[in-house]
């Protein structure tokens, strides 16, 4: 017998949909078929493809070029940059969903490194979106210190280890605003899966210890992570197979099934996997779905992720071959059905800016 259940607005809020100078990896037409065939309502894009998202020029060349592919909501971060671009934000902040800061290893002039250049930028964000950062081991107490002075709503991305884990336990029992974002690909591998995936295991940050990853399981069951997000992240087979691999694994038709597969083997309930997918991300960035905005998933299918049935561009998946449970049937958004188990069913454009939107 067939279960279907209903998930209220999938929202994930961080991914790479590449495209720009990078559309060789991939495009927003593309990824958002990706997100869409995932399940997803909306994504919202980080701001390190090139050109980097911190000024106006390329805000606006990015809200262009999104705007006439998307086939399903959309936001985009504005990223600060090392030369301090702070003096931009309150004339893009209407245009975003948040602001981005790199703290530990990236791409171009993004990596904020010294506590004393982060200042400008947190005191200079308004306050009323959050901000994403990527901050690693004892970065992530730095950047802590500058939410306790400033009060700015702080989402930690892809937080991957137990140490950090206590950091942020410790700033919520503080009451400090902050909240966590966890990837599957920190839940499912360990960094002795690199041996069998080589490159294709290559992502920032790093795979963990297994202690590491039941220290996330652990944190999940404990209602401290609020965000499954999957840091989708595609590169061609090409770049991966080359002299210097880049990081960066592709996740957004991956995410779902594989927490609903955690659900059915009682590692999580279903009902906090479902809250990490749709209501958490929704409250933390301010979002509501439209009328009509849901996902329809059979929970009682089981299939094996082949890379050939990938709606993204780079073609392949750290997942292939894992048997999961749980397959999207239909994804409507504002009452039209966009996705039906197989096709996409809207034009490139059909997705909308949620910025404006935003409480």
């Amino acid at each position: 017998m067939t279960q279907l259940i209903r998930l209220p607005g999938m929202l994930d809020p961080h991914v790479h949909l590449r495209d720009l100078d990078w559309s060789h990896k991939s495009t927003f037409a593309s990824e958002t078929a990706a997100a869409v065939a995932g399940g997803y309502w909306a994504v919202f894009d980080m701001p390190n493809t090139p050109p980097s998202t911190t000024t106006r020029p390329a805000l606006d060349r990015k809200l262009a070029s999104i705007g006439a592919q998307a086939v399903c909501d959309w936001g985009i971060y504005f990223g600060a940059s090392q030369d301090d671009n702070s003096a931009e934000y309150a004339g893009a902040i209407d245009d975003v969903c948040g602001l981005k800061i790199y703290n530990n290893a990236t791409t171009g002039t993004l990596l904020i490194g010294e506590q004393a250049a982060r200042v400008p930028h947190y005191r200079a964000w308004p306050g009323r979106k959050p901000i994403a950062v990527h901050a690693e081991g004892p970065t992530v107490a730095e950047i802590l210190a500058l939410v306790r002075e400033t009060g700015k709503r702080t989402h930690f991305c892809h937080i991957s280890t137990a140490e950090e884990i206590g950091y942020l336990s410790a700033a919520k029992a503080e009451g400090l605003p902050v909240s966590i974002g966890v990837t599957p690909h920190h839940l499912f591998l360990t960094e002795d899966d690199v041996r069998t995936l080589g490159p294709f295991g290559r992502m920032k940050p790093e795979l963990k210890t297994q202690s590491d990853v039941d220290a996330l399981w652990d944190a999940i069951r404990a209602g401290l992570v609020d965000v499954i997000e999957s840091d989708h992240a595609p590169h061609t087979r090409a770049e991966k197979l080359g002299d210097v691999p880049p990081s960066g694994v592709p996740g957004l038709e991956t995410t779902l099934p594989l927490m609903l597969t955690a659900a059915r083997e009682g590692r999580v309930e279903l009902e906090r996997v479902i809250a990490m997918l749709t209501t958490e991300p929704q409250r933390i960035f301010g979002v509501t779905p439209p009328d009509g905005t849901y996902t329809l998933v059979d929970l009682d299918d089981s299939y094996v992720i082949e890379d050939t049935s990938l709606f993204t561009a780079c073609g392949w998946s750290p997942f292939a071959g894992k048997r999961v449970q749980g397959r999207v049937r239909e994804v409507w958004i504002r009452g039209q059905q966009v996705y039906d188990g197989e096709s996409v069913l809207v034009p490139q454009g059909f997705g909308q800016n949620l910025a404006a939107s935003q409480q």
